[in-house]
């Protein structure tokens, strides 16, 4: 007898999510002004911070949670905040997005428990005395 669908559905386990996901990005604005509008947009997407820090004069680490179905939310968020992310940070969160829209097998929304996952940014500020140096030494 072939297996419906539905039968496929529940015997097969959802794919395994990486416990960490690593995002790397970079902003030309003043810290000052981005930290508290990466802190509402977190907060808007119902992050859950677990840890911050700062890396260097120049870098801060956020360690937080979220829930699956919002990696939409974070993604825009993220971007609306300022936050220009590498190359390997846009694959992550899209791979999010597609793990979140794509896979029936894991449940979200309302009707059934969400998937949590632990996302880890590292924000790199670019002063503008780093810029001028910089420049100089392309000239």
């Amino acid at each position: 007898m072939p297996a419906t669908l539905r039968d496929y559905r529940e015997e097969t386990p959802p794919p395994a999510l990486d416990p960490v996901v690593g995002l790397r990005g970079s902003s030309h604005q003043d810290r000052r002004q981005i930290l508290p509008a990466l802190d509402l947009a977190m907060h808007n997407c119902g992050c859950w911070v677990l840890r911050r820090g700062t890396l260097s004069s120049s870098q801060v680490e956020l360690v937080f949670e979220i829930h699956l179905r919002t990696a939409f939310d974070l993604y825009g968020a993220l971007i609306g905040a300022g936050v220009e992310l590498t190359r390997d940070s846009h694959a992550a969160l899209t791979g999010l997005c597609t793990l979140r829209r794509h896979h029936p097998a894991l449940p979200f929304g309302a009707t059934g428990p969400t998937r949590i996952v632990t996302v880890r940014l590292e924000v790199s500020f670019f002063e503008e005395d780093d810029i001028e140096i910089g420049a100089i030494g392309l000239a």
